[in-house]
């Protein structure tokens, strides 16, 4: 038995569900623990695109089961509509697919009020996807949300709507409650037989001896204690959320891979130390396809950056680093790497909390040769150009990791394994 994690360590799009992926042969379960659709994970398999919001990315191997944990908020909709999708792909989802009777539930209320949060958010506009996700968690802490055991209990839920409205003082909206409760009815006839306990399965495959997956969303500084807030996600997205988000302690875990870019993005709004602007960050965002798989937003662009990817290192015990879309940077005639923040002529190597410090921070750099070869066919590490090699024991050695993993293009197997240890 095995039970990794597979965790973004930035402000997520690291590429995490193709270490999933990649991993994901020997996996007997993969395991969502926490965010909402606001997640967006592509993967390309044998030149075919599959872009997965709220199912694990683990549903491409057929006899995978993929969990829904409690600590994940869904739309009803959206997810049926999801599934609905990849089935249309060819997907079987029969008996392969659980989703916690527990999870939190996303409603068009929720969305109307990411629209207007971010509309009249000035000092800390966020630039949320605006799918309801954060007004979602916000009802869930304040108890007045619907989770989706609530869906199998016609008056329950009902009289849970009025409550949620009257909550958000709309208890005029008598329509859109109805709306709401006739959607749900609708969606539990979809979503009622992939309902279970996620807890009491994981449970059951620790005995077991099976091999679990947990597979990430957003990154570690996008989580809402311990990321640059308040430009954060709603949920907690380091390794010790999967236990609250799944049930299955983090004391269990066998391995904590973290999953870094070979170079920085940032979606939404907030400080960003490394970022670029000009032909070098349109290069790299063209080249990496840098564009949001939920929103198709442009990604900001920025060098790799050492001094966060340390913090999350720590944060998160990593055990390893995967490091992704290396092939981007082909091309590139010099490389840099942050090593470390001048603010106030201190020199920093941990990053600042307040994100009016943060974004006065002036990154100093280790300058490293770019190389020229295309990696797309590289399968090892002794076949990498030499500073690309280079380049990959300047990370390591900055964060005191091994980097187990590298990935080298957007197929499955433009993957290898690896460590310099």
């Amino acid at each position: 038995m095995s039970a990794i994690a597979i965790l973004g360590c930035m402000w997520g799009d690291e590429a995490k569900a193709k270490i999933v992926d990649y991993l994901g042969d020997r996996a007997d379960y993969v395991v969502r623990f926490q965010g909402g659709s606001n997640a967006g994970h592509t993967i390309v398999l044998e030149g075919q695109k599959y872009v997965f919001h709220s199912v694990p990315s683990g549903i491409l191997y057929p006899k995978t089961k993929c969990l829904i944990g409690p600590g994940v908020v869904i739309d009803p909709l959206d997810l049926v509509q999801e599934i609905q999708d990849l089935e249309a792909c060819g997907l079987n989802f029969a008996k392969r697919l659980i989703i916690d009777e527990k999870v939190g539930i996303v409603l068009p209320l929720h969305q109307t009020l990411d629209d207007n949060n971010e509309a009249q958010l000035k000092a800390a506009k966020i630039g949320t996807t605006r799918r309801g996700i954060g007004p979602a968690y916000a009802d869930m802490t304040a108890r007045s949300g619907i989770r989706l055991g609530d869906l199998a209990h016609p008056a329950y839920l009902k009289q849970r709507l009025r409550e949620l409205y009257l909550y958000h003082g709309l208890s005029s909206h008598k329509d859109a409650i109805q709306h709401d409760y006739a959607q749900l009815r609708e969606a539990w006839k979809s979503l009622q037989q992939y309902t279970a306990s996620v807890e009491n399965i994981l449970h059951e495959a620790r005995i077991s001896g099976a091999n679990i997956l947990f597979e990430g969303a957003q990154g570690s500084l996008l989580d809402r204690i311990w990321g640059s807030y308040p430009y954060v996600t709603s949920s907690n997205t380091i390794v010790d959320a999967i236990g609250i988000g799944s049930g299955f302690s983090a004391r269990l875990l066998d391995e904590v891979l973290g999953v870094f870019k070979a170079y920085a993005t940032r979606v939404g709004e907030g400080p960003f130390p490394t970022q670029i602007e000009g032909p070098l960050a349109d290069k790299i965002r063209q080249q990496g396809h840098e564009f949001g798989a939920t929103t198709g937003r442009p990604r900001r662009i920025g060098h790799f950056d050492a001094v966060m990817a340390a913090y999350t290192a720590r944060l998160n015990t990593l055990d390893g680093i995967a490091l992704t879309l290396l092939d981007v940077l082909s091309g590139i005639e010099e490389l840099k790497v942050c090593v470390g923040y001048k603010y106030k002529s201190r020199v920093l190597t941990t990053p600042l909390a307040h994100p009016l410090e943060l974004s006065k921070v002036e990154p100093l750099y280790l300058d490293l040769q770019g190389w020229d070869a295309d990696l797309s066919k590289v399968r090892s590490l002794d076949t990498l150009p030499h500073n690309a090699r280079i380049y990959l024991e300047a990370i390591e050695d900055l964060l005191k990791l091994p980097i187990k993993i590298v990935s080298v293009g957007r197929e499955r197997n433009q993957t290898f394994k690896t460590s310099f240890e």
